[in-house]
């Protein structure tokens, strides 16, 4: 079975996997935002970004088909916070054989070998179309918080298509702040935004035009959206750190972050449609959306 997984990824047509220097690996096939934004700041993002949610952590799980151990495929690894989650979360726990971690950030990679110290898991310089990961090694690939930096949705789907197995998945995740549940997140939101340049973020939706090319419906079944509605406990701390380490923001003069840092810290002490947890310890409601898409490798 595996000999017949092999001669069928094989026949892909895909980019050279030669080794390659890290500039050339960021043109390649992450947005330029994504380059700048995530070279600085990398222990700010870790600190601060939230933790993901327990039910569709254990959604990808049950898309997986194989009996474990577990090869898993993290590619846009970034610091880790994904990672920490599966490698935490019960339904995964046990069932990892290896994880990948592939990452085209320097300063990404630092941070994450610095939070993880795991025999099972190996981080490595990589793009979604250049994963350096050998022919159907794959029982799942899983992208949190990163596809929508892509920029060859073709070279991308080609090289998941590459490294899976026959009829494994693919988990596309992420995990967003809601402004649609607040009017105070809406505020800091559009404050932020002010700083984008016609950058692909998330909620452009302009990821979706992956499953349009010509290598998704070749390789992959038509993918399944989930979302996952839920906040986390926030703080006034937490919300004014974090709002530095967008990919707009934080490669901004200090001078600039901290101006937006006070306009972030008014709006929550204003409060508008704040949902407190417990106010004397300035605890509230962070509303979060979970976004998750599943597809399977055809056979």
């Amino acid at each position: 079975m595996l000999k017949t997984a092999a001669s069928k990824t094989r026949r892909i047509s895909t980019i050279s996997h030669i080794a390659r220097g890290s500039q050339l690996r960021w043109n390649s096939s992450w947005h330029q935002t994504a380059k700048a934004g995530f070279t600085v700041g990398t222990e700010q993002y870790n600190k601060f970004r939230p933790t993901y949610p327990s039910e569709p952590i254990a959604q990808i799980r049950e898309a997986v088909n194989a009996p474990p151990p577990l090869n898993v495929a993290e590619l846009g690894s970034g610091s880790g916070i994904f990672t920490r989650n599966l490698l935490a979360h019960p339904a995964w726990a046990e069932s990892i054989g290896r994880l990948r971690a592939v990452e085209p950030s320097d300063g990404m990679r630092q941070s994450f070998d610095k939070s993880i110290q795991d025999p099972r898991v190996v981080t490595t310089d990589g793009t979604f179309d250049i994963t350096g990961i050998p022919d159907g090694w794959a029982d799942i690939i899983i992208v949190a918080q990163a596809f929508h930096w892509a920029t060859n949705y073709d070279a991308a789907v080609t090289e998941f298509a590459r490294i899976l197995k026959p009829n494994a998945p693919l988990a596309l995740i992420w995990n967003m702040e809601d402004r649609s549940r607040a009017a105070w997140l809406k505020q800091c939101r559009e404050r932020i935004e002010q700083y984008e340049n016609n950058s692909p973020h998330f909620r452009f939706g302009l990821w979706r035009k992956a499953f349009d090319v010509p290598s998704w419906d070749k390789y992959f079944t038509r993918p399944v959206e989930k979302v996952h509605e839920y906040h986390h406990p926030g703080t006034m701390e937490r919300l004014v750190n974090r709002s530095v380490t967008k990919s707009d923001v934080a490669p901004l003069p200090d001078d600039e972050k901290k101006k937006i840092q006070k306009d972030i810290a008014s709006y929550i002490q204003k409060g508008d449609g704040m949902i407190w947890i417990d106010k004397e310890k300035g605890i509230f409601e962070y509303p979060h959306q979970v976004t998750l898409v599943l597809a399977h490798r055809k056979d």
